[in-house]
C-alpha cells in the first residue's frame, strides 16, 4: 500500500465519458481519489452520494474528487447517471492502477475469498504527492475525516 509522502504513480484512466484523465491532468489542485469495490452496491451508492452532496465544499477547498473502480465505462455511466453525480468515475477495468497502489486484494466476503478492490481513499497535493491514506474506510465518518485532513493543512 502506498504511503503518507509517496508519490502517487503515473496512471491514465478513462471516465464515464470516455475522456481521458491522468495523474498530469489532475496536478494543480489537491484531489481525493476514492477506489471503491463496484457500481450500484449499497455502501459504494452511499459514499458516491456522499461525495456529491458534499461537493461544494470540496470545490470551496480547491479539491477534484474522482471514483475509482474496476468497472466498465457503461457501468460508471449508469451509476452516475442514476445517481446524478457531479464527479468523474474513473475506469480500471484491468486492476492496474488499482493493484500499483496496493488496494486489489484478497477479502473475505460471507465466508468467500475473492480478488477485489479494497476500499481506500488517497488525498493528494497539488502535485501528487500523497497528504494522507485513508484505509479501512468508514464511509459514514469519511467525509468528516478527509474535511479534518485538510482542514489541518490550512
Amino acid at each position: 500500500m502506498l504511503k503518507k509522502g509517496s508519490q502517487f504513480p503515473k496512471f491514465e484512466l478513462e471516465n464515464q465519458n470516455g475522456e481521458l484523465v491522468s495523474n498530469e491532468s489532475i496536478k494543480g489542485k489537491k484531489a481525493v481519489l476514492y477506489f471503491y469495490p463496484r457500481d450500484n452496491t449499497p455502501t459504494c451508492t452511499t459514499e458516491a452520494c456522499d461525495f456529491r452532496d458534499n461537493l461544494e465544499m470540496f470545490d470551496e477547498l480547491n479539491v477534484s474528487v474522482y471514483g475509482i473502480s474496476g468497472d466498465s465505462k457503461k457501468k460508471h455511466q449508469n451509476f452516475s447517471n442514476k445517481l446524478d453525480l457531479n464527479f468523474d468515475l474513473l475506469v480500471d477495468e484491468d486492476y492496474k492502477l488499482s493493484e500499483e497502489v496496493g488496494v486489489y486484494q484478497l477479502k473475505k466476503s460471507f465466508g468467500k475469498e475473492s480478488m477485489g478492490i479494497v476500499r481506500t481513499t488517497f488525498i493528494l497535493d497539488e502535485n501528487g504527492t500523497i497528504i494522507d491514506v485513508i484505509e479501512k474506510v468508514k464511509v459514514k465518518t469519511q467525509i468528516e475525516e478527509i474535511k479534518d485532513i485538510l482542514g489541518d493543512l490550512k
